[in-house]
């Protein structure tokens, strides 16, 4: 039987690669906004996306924009992968046909 990944099936990380999976393979998307869409505290985002970092399934890229530091995250190709292999593991084990 294969086995859902444990990086990814954590509530709140599961949630975080579907919605960075949502965006165009390249896109991003600032760390306010990902927090605003998915209800989290900045704390409790950044400890799962450190997680999801230390998985190389996403990139945590600190900038400034002008004078204003900003923070983008992105799905990695291998994260992108690993979701896809999660919804696909997930299919099966609910007898979905693909």
């Amino acid at each position: 039987m294969t086995e859902l990944d444990p990086v990814i099936h954590a509530a709140a990380r599961l949630r975080i690669s579907a919605t960075l999976a949502s965006l165009e393979e390249g896109d991003r998307i600032t760390f306010p906004r990902l927090q605003e869409l998915l209800d989290m505290t900045a704390g409790n985002l950044s400890t799962h996306l450190r997680k999801l970092e230390d998985a190389e399934y996403v990139v945590v890229e600190k900038t400034h924009q002008g004078r204003t530091p900003t923070t983008f995250v992105s799905l990695t190709r291998r994260g992108r992968r690993a979701f896809e292999d999660y919804t696909e593991t997930l299919r099966h084990l609910l007898g979905e046909k693909p």
